[in-house]
């Protein structure tokens, strides 16, 4: 197993939600890998935290990604961010990405809690997907 192959899924995942034309007007374009600074967007996509472990097996090194992506609006109620993760999990299930390192097996929705935060003025989605990676370097 290799970390390695986190940063290829990272920059994989960046791209494919950044290159469609229904999520980028839904949240105007505001798609981070990092908060954003300054004056914040009233929806926005954030790609979070993330676990990896271990997926080898005796004939191939590999490793699974659990990941986190954030929706959060900073006004409103929950429709909007709804609205926008079910788009997210409809770009990324079984999504075909290519990365930089290592071969994308699978990546599979696995869960979403939708609740209030910053006081309960913000509203926010936390979708986690699994990806399965197999590292051919």
């Amino acid at each position: 197993m290799s970390y390695a192959t986190a940063t290829a899924l990272q920059a994989a995942l960046y791209g494919h939600l950044t290159g469609d034309a229904t999520l980028s007007t839904l949240v105007t374009g505001a798609i981070y890998d990092t908060p954003p600074q300054g004056a914040v967007p009233a929806l926005y996509v954030l790609l979070g935290e993330g676990e990896v472990r271990d997926a080898s097996d005796a004939s191939v090194s590999g490793s699974r990604h659990d990941v986190l992506i954030r929706v959060i609006g900073e006004t409103g109620g929950f429709h909007a961010v709804k609205e926008v993760a079910g788009r997210i999990t409809d770009l990324l299930q079984d999504a075909p990405l290519t990365l930089s390192r290592g071969a994308l097996v699978s990546l599979r929705f696995r869960r979403a809690r939708a609740f209030k935060s910053g006081g309960g003025q913000r509203r926010q989605v936390d979708l986690r997907f699994v990806a399965r990676i197999e590292d051919t370097a």
